[in-house]
């Protein structure tokens, strides 16, 4: 490897948080990407598909929590 790191994209780490069940809620996976040091993310995340694929995976990953 050369040494450098490379970043997921918005989008990308987005769904790594709604999947880890670490955030509950699209507004929390939003608030996590700021604290973060992603910017944009409202452009990013803009639309009914992607919000929707965020709550479901949020839930999904609550789900797995509490079957665990």
């Amino acid at each position: 490897m050369n040494g450098m790191n490379f970043r997921p994209t918005t989008l990308e780490r987005a769904y790594q948080l709604a999947d880890s069940g670490e955030c509950r809620t699209v507004g929390e996976v939003k608030k996590r990407l700021q604290a973060e040091g992603y910017d944009r993310i409202a452009d990013q995340l803009y639309g009914r598909t992607v919000t929707n694929a965020l709550r479901d995976r949020c839930a999904a990953a609550a789900e797995k929590r509490s079957d665990a």
